[in-house]
């Protein structure tokens, strides 16, 4: 099986959607999402309601990871509030859940189940990376672990492939052998996903302009 890793979506159901149904072999390709379904688009509960169809639909063809807002999102709800969740973007996510009248608690009760990261004997996908910084990174609250890390990342022998840290264009580091695919999709960005073989040689890059529904700007 290939790979087809695709970026932060950030509430832009409707660019995924056309990535996907264009873009994605279903028989033949894994798909796996990098985290943050949610917030600053303009379509959170609609995204995570498709992740969730498509995860209980394709069971073992599809990934979901967890990434921070995920990770705010959990936490406003468990340890309510989240001030600076809510401050930042949550608010917007949670006038549209009520808009749209989709129950939150389900959707974060499934959040907590996501997985950090996947790996096989080449790759390795997560939201954020494998920092040099990071003693644990598996830490979920750890600011250089895997769902917040910003910082050079260590060269862990396989290609990386991550996002959070959005940019212009996917961005290669060859030091720490890694790719950045996380391309700003619910501003003036547009979705990128990448192809990779199951021996994690690039097969190609898909851009998705984003949909105009989504895009909060």
């Amino acid at each position: 099986m290939n790979y087809f890793v695709i970026g932060d979506v950030h509430g832009c159901y409707h660019t995924f959607e056309n990535m996907i149904t264009k873009h994605w072999n279903k028989e033949n390709e894994v798909l796996i999402q990098l985290g943050d379904l949610i917030d600053r688009g303009k379509n959170s509960p609609q995204m995570v309601k498709l992740a969730r169809q498509l995860k209980e639909d394709f069971p073992d063809r599809v990934i979901f990871l967890k990434g921070n807002h995920e990770f705010e999102i959990i936490d406003h709800v468990v340890n309510q509030p989240n001030h600076n969740w809510l401050r930042q973007c949550g608010e917007e996510t949670l006038r549209q859940y009520e808009a749209v009248q989709r129950d939150c608690q389900s959707d974060v009760n499934w959040m907590k189940e996501l997985q950090l990261f996947y790996e096989n004997d080449h790759l390795f996908v997560s939201h954020a990376g494998i920092s040099q910084q990071s003693a644990n990174p598996f830490n979920e609250e750890d600011s250089f672990g895997i769902l917040w890390n910003r910082s050079p990342l260590t060269n862990i022998n396989k290609l990386q492939i991550i996002g959070h840290t959005p940019c212009e264009e996917p961005k290669y580091d060859e030091q720490s052998h890694s790719w950045n695919i996380d391309t700003g999709a619910a501003y003036t960005g547009y979705l990128t996903g990448v192809k990779f073989s199951h021996s994690g040689e690039m097969i190609e890059f898909i851009k998705e302009d984003t949909d105009a529904r989504d895009r909060n700007s």
